[in-house]
């Protein structure tokens, strides 16, 4: 680190997250509440209370701050609520409604269903013009650009108060003159409009894919640019030395400037830096394969690494639309402290995925929230403490937990108010399980060959259930873990993503140059723009990838190639490696039959220097941490069980103790299930193990046994 500091900063939908790192290795958590009608006063407010616990102001900190690095759900927010900016597409005529046609398909688990609602357009019918061009599949230009057309739009736009236009013509990528042309026109009569041009933002082969892109991006890029200016401001008036750096779905950071044009890269934010937050926690135990778990307020974020790298998905549809580019694989799902328990027509207990958020709350936060959520339920089993969350900053009122729980779930039901909190805490984590088996098992990993990692602030208080009910032995929690997303921000690199169509048979000389001029080429644009923000070529390096089929295939898969030559003799080593990704996939592979490109991606980074390792100072054994008793429940039947309550602070390196137990630091609370044992590492790293009794398929009652 080049200054004293570093800070990242990570806004969830109820928790905002600071991490400030000093030079010296020394690393603090702060979070304040989330403020989603106006983001950037979240930050100021963290930034205050960082100045009230340290005693520097916040110019002092980010003045002396190497990189200030912020992860934002900005465009996820307005993407969830359709608060968007208004949007027009420009497409080739007869293809306006490539978006709403959607190829046909119905999202998995829908597509019988009559019933299941069309996906709310982000750019209206009428919004969404044609012009007369065509571009047919080899490159030749079939019908001209009708400059007319493109400026009739301009005007209908302009008359209906348009903010942002997404271009996407058929073809473009292998001719994208016509697309830059409507541009220049655009630009010509609409100067102060957003502009998408779905060639430039998405050069991939794939017209659907890449209208829906662009149209994502456009319809978020006013958002993300008024916020990164808001805060880019934010941080000069404060004597900020260092441009201000986000986070990117792709699990890289890059400049507000290109955030703002590829706004898209932004979606998925936050989560996305937690794959490499997790393998730098678990590296003192060579841990490479990993899946973390981050639960807040509102939902609940599931990352996998499998021999050190993350999982990346593209061409997937997320909040049910289309999106291309590459981005680190989160499942999400309405699983958080805020998520509300209610009763369904069937007369069966069901939590989520609707949240009380942070606006009004859980119950328990008593302002004004009336339903019962996962923290009121935590808070009447006794896991946390009811004199209050983030170090007493917010009370809890346990009544209040205790009477949304009654009157909407446990007399309705005819159960005790210890018994349906018990309900909600079990459903909830069956929901969980199940979206973890969804980056593990439905993508052909077993999650017991893989340790577990907490992150956020409400997973501690369910993570030995869940690694119970998936067989997993080991967890990892951080005493950062409720900030991990944040920390995993300030250790991330800058990254970029350049892209370029390839649609050609992988045989002969001739294809071999082609590719391997595509790659050098897109490395070349990398390197000069990361040498333009200050890299040197040894601090730059390169990722490849292909996406490959077989011929006559209608899907293809992305295969990693290293940065070699392509020639003739390599491009055996490509199919060879296709041939490997296919079966790992499909439990197949075809080597007899001939293999083609589609496109080819090359992702560079530049490498930023790390902060030093947090250590803590040995421990002088948990019996000296122990603060007090509660009565807690860890049953199906609402019995509770006296159970030590251990202060985190005060435990240090090598404390060991044995469930059941809780373990309360200032930000997060750790519920110890009986039959675990947690040792802290000199890391500050929970290391929980199991007890051989406790496995996957162990019962509820053998394991308050185990």
């Amino acid at each position: 680190m080049r200054s004293k500091y570093r800070l990242g900063i990570d806004a969830g939908g109820t928790f905002t997250d600071f991490i400030l790192a000093r030079a010296n290795g020394d690393v603090q958590i702060f979070k304040v509440l989330s403020t989603p009608t106006e983001p950037t006063k979240a930050i100021r407010n963290g930034l205050a209370l960082i100045s009230d616990e340290t005693g520097l102001s916040a110019a002092e900190i980010v003045s002396q701050s190497d990189l200030c690095i912020n992860g934002t759900t900005v465009g996820l927010n307005a993407l969830i609520t359709h608060t968007g900016a208004k949007t027009g597409l420009i497409a080739t005529r007869g293809h306006e409604d490539s978006i709403e046609i959607r190829l046909g398909h119905k999202e998995d688990g829908y597509r019988y269903d009559p019933e299941y609602p069309p996906a709310t357009m982000l750019v209206p019918r009428h919004l969404r013009k044609g012009v007369n061009e065509r571009v047919i599949s080899d490159g030749s230009v079939r019908t001209a650009l009708s400059e007319e057309d493109v400026r009739d739009a301009c005007r209908y736009f302009i008359a209906e108060g348009v903010e942002s236009v997404a271009i996407s013509f058929v073809w473009s990528v292998l001719h994208p003159e016509h697309e830059m042309r409507a541009a220049e026109i655009v630009r010509e009569m609409m100067p102060d409009v957003r502009l998408t041009i779905g060639s430039r933002l998405y050069p991939q082969v794939r017209e659907y894919t890449r209208t829906s892109t662009a149209i994502v991006n456009a319809y978020l890029a006013p958002i993300l640019q008024r916020y990164v200016e808001g805060v880019d401001a934010y941080f000069r008036e404060l004597g900020s030395k260092h441009p201000v750096r986000y986070f990117q779905s792709n699990g890289g950071l890059a400049l507000g400037k290109v955030v703002a044009d590829q706004s898209v890269y932004a979606i998925n934010s936050g989560p996305a830096s937690a794959p490499q937050a997790a393998l730098d926690v678990g590296a003192p135990w060579d841990e490479k394969n990993i899946i973390t778990c981050d639960m807040g307020g509102t939902s609940f974020d599931i990352t996998l690494t499998k021999d050190g790298k993350a999982n990346v998905n593209k061409n997937i549809d997320f909040l049910r639309y289309r999106i291309g580019i590459p981005m680190i694989q989160v499942e999400t799902l309405g699983a958080g402290g805020g998520s509300i328990g209610w009763i369904d027509e069937m007369g069966l207990m069901q939590m989520g995925p609707q949240s009380a958020g942070s606006e009004p709350g859980p119950a328990c936060y008593g302002q004004g929230g009336e339903r019962p959520t996962t923290t009121d339920a935590n808070l009447v089993l006794g896991y946390l403490n009811a004199d209050g969350l983030v170090g007493g900053r917010l009370p809890l009122d346990i009544e209040k937990s205790r009477s949304a729980i009654k009157t909407n779930l446990a007399d309705p039901l005819g159960l005790s108010v210890e018994k349906a909190a018990y309900g909600m805490f079990t459903i909830v984590n069956n929901n969980m399980v199940n979206a973890i088996r969804r980056v593990s098992v439905e993508r052909g990993y077993d999650p017991r060959d893989f340790v577990l990692m907490g992150a956020g602030g409400a997973t501690g208080a369910h993570i030995t259930a869940l690694a119970r009910e998936m067989g997993i032995s080991k967890v990892l929690i951080s005493k950062l873990a409720s900030g991990l997303c944040a920390y995993g921000q300030i250790i991330s690199d800058v990254k970029y993503n350049y892209m370029a169509p390839a649609p050609l048979r992988l045989q002969g000389a001739e294809a071999a140059q082609t590719l391997d001029g595509l790659f050098n080429g897109l490395e070349a644009r990398g390197r000069a723009d990361l040498e333009g923000d200050g890299f040197s070529e040894s601090d730059i390096s390169i990722h490849r990838t292909l996406d490959m089929r077989y011929v006559g295939q209608v899907h293809e898969c992305t295969v990693e190639i290293g940065p070699f030559e392509v020639t003739e003799a390599t491009l055996e080593d490509i199919k060879a490696a296709f041939h490997t990704r296919h079966r790992e996939l499909y439990t197949y592979d075809e080597p007899h039959n001939a293999v083609e490109v589609v496109n080819v991606e090359s992702a560079i980074t530049g490498h930023v220097d790390k902060p030093q390792r947090m250590m803590i100072a040995a421990g002088n054994g948990a019996a000296s941490a122990l603060k007090t008793h509660r009565e807690m429940v860890f049953h199906a039947d609402g019995r509770t069980q006296k159970t030590p309550v251990y202060d985190g602070a005060a435990l240090g390196a090598g404390d060991v103790l044995h469930g059941p137990a809780v373990i309360e630091e200032v930000t997060t609370t750790i519920v110890v299930e009986p039959g675990w044992t947690v040792n802290l590492h000199k890391t500050g790293t929970y290391v929980l193990t199991a007890d051989i009794a406790v496995t996957r398929t162990a019962p509820a009652h053998e394991l308050a046994e185990a």
